[in-house]
C-alpha cells in the first residue's frame, strides 16, 4: 500500500480541510433566497455599531466591531453575511486541526464538516448575531485545552485565556462553558493543569480583555440582569426540560451519531480518556442550562468539540470493521440533512416554504413554533426577515405628507428595536429622519429632551388607536399598516400624529424616564 510522508500527508489534510471550510463559507450565499431581508436582530446589532461602547443592553461588545465593519463596507446582504459565514468556516478549521491532531484524516474531516451543513449550525453561522462567534470561542477554547492536554506546551493555556476573554466579550453565556470546562478538569487527572502558573497567567489576560466590559455594565448598573429577568418573564418560562433535552437532538439529527460517538470515545476509551473533562463539561452546560430555562440553540458551543472527537473515532471504526459503515456515516447525514435545509435556511420564497411545511406536517416537530406558543406558516427567524421595506416605504409615506415646517418638529418612534433598526438601516433610500425607541439599547441613545409635537409612530399594538393618550394629539391618522402575511411584523400600525398638547409631551418624558429607571 503506497504510503505519503508524514509532512505531505498533513498537507493533503490541511488542503482537504480548507477546501471543505471554503464550501461551507461559500453555502449560505448560495441556498438564500434573494427575497428576504435582515433578521430583526440584525438590524439592532447594525445599529448599536453606530453607537460604539463597551457593553449594550442585550451583549457585550465585540459584535459591534464587525457591524462596524458592515456599516463601513455598505451594508448589504454580502457584508451582513459574510462574518457568520466567515467565523463557521473559522469554527470548522479548528475543528477540523482537532482531529488532524489527534491523527484523523480524510474521511474524520469530511464527517467533521457535515454537522455545520446539515445541523443548526447552518443557520446560526448565517444570522449576524452574537451566537456564531460564541461558538467559535467556545471552540476554540475547548480547542487550547485539548492541544494542552496533547503537547502540555504553556502557549496553548494562553490561547485558552485569550479566548475566555473574546468569548466573555462576544456573549456572556461563554462563562457557562469556563465554569463547566473548569469543573471537568477538577474531576479528571488533567486537574494537574491547576498545579500550572501559566493558567493563572492566562486567566488574568481573560479577565483583563473582560474588565472593559465588566466595569461598563457596573456603571449602568448591570442591565444585562434587567433584560435576562425580561427573557424569563416574556421567553424562557415557556421552555420546559424535556423538550430542551429532544431539541439537543433534533438541532443536530443527521449527524447526532457523530457526537454521540465523540461522547463514547471520550469516556469508554483509553485513548480517549485523557479528554473526558470535556463529557464533565457538556454534563455540566447541559445541567446549567437545563437551571437557568435556557434556549435549546445555547449549548451548540459544546458539540464542536465532540463531533471532531466523533469523526476521529468513527473514520477509527471503519479502519477496525468494514468500509461499508463508511457510506452508512456519510449517506445518513446527506439522507436527512437535505430535507432539513429548506428548515435552516430561507432557500425558497415564503410561499412556497410554507406549502412545503404544511404538505410535510412540519408543526409536529415544533419547528414552526414562535415565541407567542402559536404555530406560523413559516420559522419565527424567516418571519422576522420580512416586511421591513414595507413598512419603512410606508412610514417614508406618512413622514412625506408633513410639511416642512412641520419635519422640524417631528420624529418617528417605534415600539421595538426591529422597527426602529430596520427604518434606520433603510433610512438614507427613503430619506428618513433618525428613528427612536425605548425598546433595547435604543432605550440608551434617545436624546435627553425631546421636543414631541408630532410623531410618526410604528407599533405593533393593533389597539393603539384606542388608548387614551391618542386625544392629546390635534390630529392621530392610522395611515398604513404592513401586510405581509408572512411577516412578523403584520399588522404593524403607522400612525400619523400631529399637535401633541403639553400633557402629552410630560407624560412622554416621564414615559422615558421610568423605563430608564428600571436600569438603575
Amino acid at each position: 500500500m503506497l504510503q505519503f510522508p508524514k509532512n505531505l500527508l498533513l498537507k493533503k489534510n490541511l488542503s482537504i480541510l480548507y477546501f471543505l471550510a471554503l464550501i461551507k463559507f461559500i453555502l449560505p450565499f448560495i441556498l438564500q433566497n434573494h427575497i428576504y431581508e435582515p433578521h430583526r436582530d440584525e438590524f439592532l446589532y447594525l445599529a448599536e455599531a453606530h453607537h460604539m461602547a463597551w457593553g449594550y443592553m442585550e451583549i457585550p461588545p465585540l459584535l459591534s466591531v464587525f457591524a462596524w465593519f458592515s456599516n463601513l463596507f455598505g451594508t448589504g446582504i454580502f457584508w451582513i453575511k459574510f462574518w457568520p459565514a466567515l467565523f463557521g468556516a473559522f469554527t470548522y478549521i479548528v475543528i477540523g486541526k482537532i482531529i488532524i491532531s489527534l491523527g484523523g484524516k480524510t474521511f474524520a474531516l469530511f464527517l467533521g464538516v457535515l454537522p455545520f451543513i446539515f445541523g443548526s449550525y447552518l443557520r446560526l453561522q448565517f444570522l449576524f448575531q452574537p451566537n456564531f462567534l460564541e461558538v467559535f470561542f467556545w471552540t476554540m477554547i475547548a480547542s487550547s485545552i485539548v492541544r494542552y492536554i496533547q503537547t502540555e506546551k504553556n502557549s496553548w493555556l494562553y490561547v485558552l485565556g485569550v479566548s475566555a476573554g473574546l468569548g466573555m466579550i462576544s456573549k456572556y453565556s461563554t462563562a457557562f462553558f469556563i465554569v463547566s470546562l473548569l469543573l471537568g478538569l477538577l474531576l479528571t487527572p488533567q486537574r494537574k493543569v491547576f498545579f500550572n502558573k501559566h493558567l493563572y497567567f492566562a486567566a488574568i489576560i481573560a479577565f483583563s480583555i473582560f474588565l472593559p466590559t465588566l466595569l461598563w455594565e457596573y456603571n449602568h448598573h448591570f442591565p444585562v440582569m434587567v433584560h435576562m429577568k425580561e427573557l424569563q418573564r416574556t421567553q424562557l418560562k415557556y421552555i420546559n426540560p424535556v423538550s430542551f433535552l429532544a431539541d439537543q437532538l433534533l438541532m443536530n439529527l443527521p449527524c447526532v451519531f457523530t457526537w454521540i460517538a465523540g461522547l463514547y470515545f471520550i469516556v469508554f476509551k483509553k485513548a480517549g480518556q485523557k479528554y473526558k473533562s470535556f463529557a464533565w463539561a457538556y454534563l455540566f452546560v447541559i445541567l446549567l442550562l437545563l437551571y437557568f430555562h435556557g434556549k435549546n440553540y445555547y449549548s451548540l458551543g459544546i458539540y464542536p468539540v465532540l463531533f471532531a472527537f466523533g469523526a476521529f473515532h468513527l473514520e477509527q471504526f471503519v479502519k477496525s470493521y468494514s468500509r461499508i459503515w463508511k457510506f452508512v456515516f456519510i449517506i445518513i447525514p446527506f439522507a436527512l440533512g437535505i430535507p432539513l435545509i429548506q428548515l435552516l435556511l430561507p432557500v425558497a420564497k415564503p410561499e412556497s416554504l410554507a406549502a412545503y411545511y404544511k404538505a410535510v406536517h412540519v408543526e409536529k416537530v415544533g419547528f414552526l413554533k414562535w415565541e407567542d406558543q402559536k404555530y406560523h406558516a413559516l420559522p419565527q427567524d424567516f418571519g422576522d426577515m420580512l416586511g421591513w421595506k414595507e413598512m419603512t416605504q410606508k412610514t417614508a409615506q406618512a413622514y412625506s405628507t408633513l410639511t416642512e415646517e412641520e419635519k422640524k418638529n417631528s420624529i418617528i418612534f417605534c415600539d421595538n428595536y426591529g422597527e426602529a433598526g430596520a427604518v434606520n438601516f433603510y433610512s438614507k433610500k427613503y430619506h428618513l429622519p433618525e428613528a427612536y425607541s425605548d425598546n433595547a439599547s435604543f432605550l440608551y441613545w434617545l436624546p435627553d429632551s425631546i421636543h414631541l409635537v408630532n410623531v410618526v409612530m410604528i407599533t405593533d399594538d393593533k389597539q393603539e388607536m384606542e388608548h387614551s393618550f391618542i386625544k392629546d394629539f390635534s390630529s392621530a391618522v392610522l395611515f398604513d399598516s404592513v401586510t405581509n402575511v408572512y411577516a412578523r411584523e403584520r399588522g404593524t400600525l403607522i400612525i400619523l400624529l400631529k399637535g401633541a398638547n403639553e400633557k402629552m409631551q410630560e407624560m412622554f418624558r416621564e414615559k422615558i424616564k421610568k423605563d430608564r429607571d428600571r436600569f438603575k
